[in-house]
């Protein structure tokens, strides 16, 4: 039963006409918000009708009724401490219910489905799609009790689910809220995953981008490197113009030629003529296959033509060294 002061106290304060009486300023509003309050303080006398100014998000106030007190859920489970505002629209706009922690031993546990954990701001599927004169404050109250009864705002438990296949063991509204509330911790665990694989992706496109910045350093290293051939190709082509353009002027062919009227280096006699020109040939074939080596380190020879001649001029080479040996033999 409700109380005669709680009942005296809501006349008292919808009879009021001064500066100072409420934001309802319909006859026909009071009397329905009267009816209401009389209704849910009478099913639950633990609530207590209080008058205070509510501050809305845009920053607006207006002076409202409001009745707090500890809705008991179970006797299994602890009391909670509830407040609901009578909106200055009341009953055509849903009323603002919360949640208050302060009184409670249990701060409100996070990422609960119908209310929200800093503010105590409480939401639910009947609130949402409230509409007068279906919905008023008792039924209101009842489905809160089904709601935290489901899932506790103080004490963290996931959502029980209940088989809803049997139309008979819950009705259409509970049936709405568990459905919204498992939809509600399905979509904290899907988001909880879709940010670990941001945080997995985000550290691959970290390495990616280290791998891509290593990779166009090594490419502008090459292309130097590249450059840097090129230069030195050039370099000994032009080397190459003027070595034939010496060979040319002198006749490569009068210094090496045995006997010849314009030898660099004249022998006294048939043997030192030999001897100058084995040696002069071997240092040649050493000069060239070094040239040849050199090709094949800065990638302008292929290798298996390099093999090819290196073998050729080795023949060569051994040929002019094993006469130079019998030729030193020949004299011991």
């Amino acid at each position: 039963m409700a109380s005669s002061s709680s009942i005296n106290f809501i006349e008292t304060a919808l009879s009021c006409t001064t500066t100072n009486s409420l934001s309802y300023p319909d006859p026909k509003q009071k009397w329905l918000i009267r009816k209401h309050l009389l209704s849910l303080i009478q099913n639950y006398p633990t609530f207590r009708p209080s008058i205070n100014t509510f501050t809305h998000n845009d920053g607006t106030t207006a002076n409202l009724l409001h009745v707090a007190g500890n809705l008991h859920i179970s006797n299994y489970i602890p009391p909670v401490p509830l407040t609901i505002w009578l909106h200055e629209s009341y009953p055509y706009m849903p009323p603002l219910v919360f949640v208050s922690s302060s009184n409670s031993m249990s701060p409100i546990h996070k990422n609960h489905p119908f209310v929200d954990s800093s503010s105590g701001f409480t939401s639910s599927p009947y609130l949402q799609t409230w509409n007068f004169p279906r919905c008023n404050l008792t039924c209101l109250v009842r489905n809160i009790i089904n709601i935290f009864n489901i899932d506790h705002p103080l004490i963290h438990n996931s959502f029980s689910c209940v088989s809803l296949t049997n139309p008979l063991l819950v009705s259409k509204m509970e049936a709405l809220d568990r459905l919204s509330g498992m939809i509600h911790y399905d979509m904290i665990d899907l988001m909880a995953k879709n940010q670990e694989e941001m945080q997995e992706l985000c550290k691959l496109s970290a390495e990616l981008m280290k791998r891509g910045d290593i990779l166009r350093n090594t490419i502008i290293d090459l292309e130097e490197k590249k450059l840097m051939l090129k230069d030195r190709v050039m370099k000994l082509m032009e080397e190459g113009d003027v070595l034939m353009n010496w060979l040319r002027v002198n006749d490569l062919k009068s210094i090496v030629a045995i006997g010849g009227e314009d030898d660099a280096f004249e022998g006294v006699d048939y043997e030192s003529k030999m001897v100058i020109d084995c040696l002069s040939a071997d240092r040649c074939i050493e000069d060239l296959i070094y040239e040849l080596d050199k090709a094949v380190e800065e990638g302008v020879m292929p290798f298996d033509s390099y093999i090819k001649q290196v073998r050729i001029l080795a023949r060569e080479q051994f040929s002019y060294r094993a006469t130079l040996v019998n030729r030193g033999e020949a004299k011991i």
